[in-house]
C-alpha cells in the first residue's frame, strides 16, 4: 500500500476545490466540482463525498487510503465543534454542524476551519510563509479575508471569528457600505470589487482622460487588473486608485503588525496577482505607519501557492491532528 493521503477541501460558494495530499504536503491529485447550494445546501457534503469516492476509484485506491478530510469553509467556524456559524451563501442555516455532516457523508474523520485560515496554514506549511510560526495571511479577492498564525497555531478567537481583517474599519466616517452591514471596512477599498468601485468614482469626474478612461469607455466596464495594468503604464487615474488602495491596506497591515509583530505578512488572492506594483506601494505605506521595531522585523511578501493554498492548509489540519 502506498503512503496514506489526506483529502483537502476548499469549499466556495460557486466551486469546491478538492485534492489528495501526502503528509509531506505533496499534491497527488486535484480537481474541482460545482458547489450545489440549492435545497438549503443539503447536497454539498454528499457531492463532496461522492466525488472523493469516484476519484479514489479512478486512481485504483480504496477509502482506507485516506487519513481524513480537512475543509476550509467561508465564514466564521467554531473549530472545536466544526459548526459553521454563518453560511448564507451556501444555503445553510446559522450554526450548521458541517463537521458532523461531512463525517457522515465520507465515513472519515473531518476537521473544519475558516477558508482564509486554511490559506494561511497552507502558505505557512508549503508556501511564502516558509515555516514561519508568526504569520498573517491576507487574501485579497472578491472580498478580503485573513488568517492569523501565532506560535504555529491559527488564532481562533472566542467563537471562530478572529482574523476578519477585511472588516477592520479604515474609513471611520463616510465610507462605502460593506456586505457585513458596516461602512468603511478594508474590504470596501482593497478587494477586487472595492478597487473597481474606487476607479469608477474617479472616472465619474469630468474631464478625466488617459488609458484607464479609454478602457472604461471602450468596454463599458473595468476590472481591478485593468487598474494595475494601467498603473504600470503610468496612467494618472490608475496610479491615483493604486495609491488610495495602498494607503488603506498599508495602514491596516501596520496596525495588525504593531499588535502582533509577525515574522511575515503574506498577501494572497486574485488581487495579489498584480505583483510588485501593489506590494511596493503597500510596503511604503506600511513602513510609514508601522512601529520602528515592527518595521525592522516584519516582512511583507506575496503568496506563492495560488489556488492551492486552501486545500493544502485544509490537509495540514488533519496532519497536525495526527502528529499532535
Amino acid at each position: 500500500m502506498t503512503k496514506q493521503w489526506i483529502a483537502g477541501v476548499d469549499l466556495g460558494g460557486t466551486t469546491t476545490k478538492i485534492a489528495f495530499i501526502t503528509l509531506d504536503g505533496e499534491i497527488i491529485e486535484k480537481w474541482e466540482i460545482p458547489t450545489d447550494n440549492t435545497d438549503k445546501g443539503k447536497n454539498i457534503t454528499r457531492n463532496i463525498a461522492n466525488s472523493i469516492t469516484e476519484k479514489l476509484g479512478n486512481l485504483g485506491q480504496k477509502k482506507d487510503q485516506l487519513l481524513g478530510v480537512g475543509m476550509g469553509a467561508p465564514g466564521p467556524v467554531d473549530y472545536k465543534t466544526g459548526v459553521i456559524l454563518n453560511a448564507v451563501n451556501l444555503g445553510w442555516h446559522d450554526n450548521f454542524p458541517l463537521k458532523d455532516y461531512l463525517e457522515a457523508a465520507t465515513a472519515l474523520p473531518a476537521i473544519i476551519e475558516n477558508d482564509a485560515n486554511c490559506a494561511a496554514l497552507g502558505e505557512m506549511w508549503k508556501g511564502a510563509g516558509n515555516g514561519a510560526k508568526e504569520l498573517v495571511c491576507v487574501t485579497l479577492g472578491t472580498g478580503v479575508g485573513g488568517g492569523v498564525i501565532t506560535n504555529g497555531k491559527i488564532v481562533q478567537g472566542m467563537n471562530g471569528a478572529a482574523g476578519e481583517i477585511g472588516h477592520i474599519t479604515v474609513i471611520p466616517s463616510g465610507g462605502a457600505q460593506c456586505n457585513c452591514g458596516k461602512t468603511g471596512c478594508l474590504e470596501t477599498v482593497a478587494s477586487a470589487t472595492g478597487i473597481v468601485r474606487l476607479a469608477k468614482e474617479v472616472l465619474a469626474k469630468p474631464t478625466m482622460a488617459g488609458e484607464l478612461a479609454e478602457k472604461y469607455t471602450a468596454n463599458g466596464y473595468i476590472s481591478a487588473k485593468d487598474v494595475f495594468d494601467c498603473a504600470r503604464n503610468q496612467d494618472v487615474l490608475a496610479n491615483h486608485v493604486l495609491d488610495e488602495v495602498a494607503f488603506y491596506l498599508g495602514l491596516a497591515l501596520a496596525n495588525i503588525a504593531n499588535t502582533l509583530n509577525p515574522e511575515k505578512i503574506v498577501l494572497g488572492g486574485g488581487v495579489s496577482k498584480a505583483g510588485n506594483i501593489l506590494l511596493k506601494a503597500v510596503r511604503e505605506q506600511f513602513e510609514r505607519f508601522a512601529f520602528s521595531a515592527v518595521r525592522a522585523s516584519t516582512k511583507l511578501t506575496l503568496a506563492t501557492l495560488g489556488n492551492d493554498a486552501g486545500v493544502i492548509g485544509a490537509a495540514w489540519l488533519i496532519k497536525e491532528k495526527i502528529e499532535s
